[in-house]
């Protein structure tokens, strides 16, 4: 595996996790209602969700690159344009963050539990990873030792990114419902993420 294709993936997820999406509204309202104890078993759920979500997509991927190269090139293709796509749609998005919080006292592990179900059990996710990570693998490298790497990088990532808005969305209520902060993070995000879709457009082709 390329260190180029490690460095573009992680650019991209670190980009896409910032995305306020169901999992990170989940934390943020959490967060808004029960404070930063709230932080840990969140993070510790959406990592979880994820490496559930993940994990199912990456033994499809394997599957599909073991069956076709062709098919998976093209899937490869796909990734890349989606990222692009991603990042068009957030650059247009406005800047709101809509969080309802939550105060109905409920224990760490079912604050875990629900984190984990929102995140892994969402269609989306797994579609989503099925387009998103083929761009970054390597055919001709080992495919496991390539899942672990991505998969560890991923986790770690989704563990600090939801460990860091429900300690933000605690402390600095405000900073969270302020449309003009969103929108900038909007932007330099969707910035970001046309980037990482032009360079994984690069890597594709420069191994075809």
């Amino acid at each position: 595996m390329l260190l180029e294709s490690w460095l573009a993936f992680t650019a991209a997820s670190a980009v896409l996790l910032i995305i306020p999406g169901p999992t990170v509204l989940l934390v943020v309202s959490y967060a808004l209602g029960q404070g930063w104890r709230t932080a840990l078993p969140m993070a510790v759920g959406v990592a979880l969700g994820d490496f559930t979500a993940m994990t199912l997509s990456m033994l499809g991927v394997g599957a599909l690159l073991a069956a076709s190269a062709t098919l998976f090139t093209m899937l490869k293709w796909i990734g890349a344009a989606y990222l692009v796509y991603l990042g068009v749609k957030l650059w247009r998005a406005a800047g709101t963050l809509e969080a309802a919080p939550r105060t109905d006292a409920v224990s760490a592990t079912r604050m875990l539990g629900h984190a984990w179900l929102v995140t892994a059990l969402n269609p989306k996710s797994i579609t989503f990873f099925v387009a998103f990570l083929p761009a970054f693998l390597d055919p001709r490298a080992d495919f496991l030792t390539q899942m672990i790497v991505f998969e560890t990088t991923f986790l770690v990532l989704a563990f600090a990114n939801a460990f860091g808005y429900a300690v933000v969305a605690s402390r600095a209520r405000r900073l969270v419902s302020n449309a003009r902060a969103i929108g900038a993070v909007n932007k330099v995000g969707g910035g970001l993420l046309i980037g990482a879709g032009a360079a994984t457009v690069a890597l594709v082709g420069s191994r075809n």
